[in-house]
């Protein structure tokens, strides 16, 4: 790989890769050679490569290997490659200090061309892909092999795993949720159907229902699985799929505890992005959310009455927070408090899920909550009614039929403990933590109302004309 190079000086290697950028200087010709571990400079000298003879070694060249002079007249951008050479330090003034590589580069005696790339749409050779977001995700195969996007899902890759191990060490256990649903646990219109044979199913919303259920068997769960929202909007905020890390936990003493619990995980989460993503967050030229000892925790009237005061927006009767709230009073507790984070709390009854747990000492209020961070809700999550005669009360209140919900209502027929949990939008705390303008850079392959994969109103553009024609 690339970036053992670094301790190979004075040795040969073989390394494979694309390449990233080509540089021809005369009879000097250097290339950016690029693989997983990221990019290492080649230089190969045109005067050694006169002809194939010149290449120092006694036996034939092996199949598929040339020249460097031959093969370089066909060499383009993401071009596959692979090089044998001799590993040397860079003279001081040639040293690049912002790559891990830069101290060093490879002498080139053999290169072989795996695979021809065509032409490419635009220069992928910049350190900024500077692309309009539909031509980035139109191009989604190409544009995330650019070292800042893939930067992207490497932190998002030590968000999710350091969710997992953060739960492990807390005593949960990991189990798998299914995405095709009976029935849906947040109500409303916002699902997929899904023809299932001759039955009506759906793509799951979340799997809040299946978490439930695991707490009989292991008390403390968790899970990491796509969920799907049928919203019919646009937004830089929205996906209607998305990476949902959920965690369930049964013998709360208190609905407190479980935003203690949440406390602990984004730290952790964090700390392990500040601690493996240095480069990351260079390249983005952010640093991870500011956190205190304790997140602030407010009601949403406390945060309604907030707002107004900073901004004279009555918006005290509004049953939840809009986007301009939740920037409000995130700048709120940034500069009050110290914190890039604030819990919002007890939302009201109608406004939550027939599972959710009313405050005793408020019924038409919830002992739920939101985290917001940055400005956006990383998770949402609050303590369960566990009682079962309750449960099924509320989901005929909710305007669903108890028969849809006999799975999910067996675990509490047959006793279930005081529980409550919570679930975080992977795709929301990666473009929270890097700071991206839309969510959708940081999904991999985000669905949306105009696209999965490919824009859907183009191609429904190109079919019609197809059928007029």
């Amino acid at each position: 790989m690339a970036l053992e190079t670094t301790k190979k000086v004075g040795k040969k290697v073989r390394l494979c890769g694309w390449v990233n950028s080509r540089r021809d200087h005369g009879k000097l010709v250097f290339v950016d050679l690029r693989d997983r571990s990221g990019i290492i400079q080649l230089v190969i000298s045109l005067l050694d490569f006169a002809d194939s003879s010149t290449l120092r070694v006694k036996n034939p060249q092996p199949e598929g290997f040339s020249s460097a002079k031959s093969s370089l007249i066909r060499l383009h951008l993401e071009d596959v490659i692979e090089v044998v050479g001799l590993v040397k330090n860079r003279t001081p003034q040639t040293i690049n200090p912002k790559i891990p590589t830069g101290k060093v580069e490879v002498q080139v005696e053999k290169i072989k061309i795996l695979a021809k790339s065509a032409e490419l749409p635009f220069d992928m050779g910049q350190p900024e892909l500077k692309l309009e977001l539909p031509t980035l995700l139109d191009f989604r195969p190409l544009t995330l092999r650019h070292p800042k996007i893939s930067a992207i899902f490497k932190v998002q890759e030590v968000i999710i795993d350091s969710f997992r191990q953060t739960l492990k060490n807390l005593g949960f256990t990991e189990f798998q949720a299914p995405i095709i649903v009976p029935a849906t646990a947040e109500g409303g219109a916002e699902v997929f159907s899904v023809n299932y044979f001759d039955f009506k199913t759906y793509l799951g919303q979340s799997p809040q229902l299946y978490k439930q259920i695991m707490l009989g068997v292991f008390e403390r769960v968790f899970t990491v699985t796509h969920a799907f929202r049928a919203e019919p909007s646009v937004t830089t905020r929205h996906l209607t799929e998305y990476l949902s890390l959920d965690a369930e936990m049964a013998f709360v003493d208190s609905w407190q505890e479980i935003m203690d619990t949440v406390e602990d995980v984004v730290k952790e989460i964090l700390q392990a992005v500040e601690k493996k993503c240095f480069q990351e967050l260079v390249m983005y030229k952010t640093t991870v959310p500011l956190i205190t000892v304790k997140i602030p925790r407010l009601k949403l009237r406390e945060a309604q009455e907030i707002i107004y005061q900073r901004t004279k927006k009555d918006k005290r009767k509004e049953p939840d927070l809009q986007p301009a709230d939740e920037e409000e009073i995130c700048q709120w507790a940034k500069k009050e408090k110290g914190s890039d984070f604030v819990f919002i709390t007890h939302y009201p009854v109608k406004k939550r899920p027939f599972y959710t747990y009313p405050d005793p000492d408020e019924p038409e209020y919830t002992l739920s909550f939101d985290l917001l961070g940055r400005g956006l809700e990383w998770v949402t999550g609050g303590q369960r009614i566990n009682d079962y005669e309750k449960l099924v009360e509320n989901i005929k209140k909710w305007g669903n039929d108890p028969a849809n919900f006999e799975l999910y209502l067996q675990a509490f027929k047959y006793g279930m403990p005081p529980e409550g949990g919570f679930a975080f939008g992977a795709e929301r705390m990666t473009m929270k933590i890097l700071e991206l303008a839309n969510i959708r850079e940081a999904s991999a392959f985000p669905r949306d109302l105009e696209r999965v994969d490919i824009r859907l109103y183009e191609k429904k553009k190109q079919t019609d004309k197809k059928i007029a024609g």
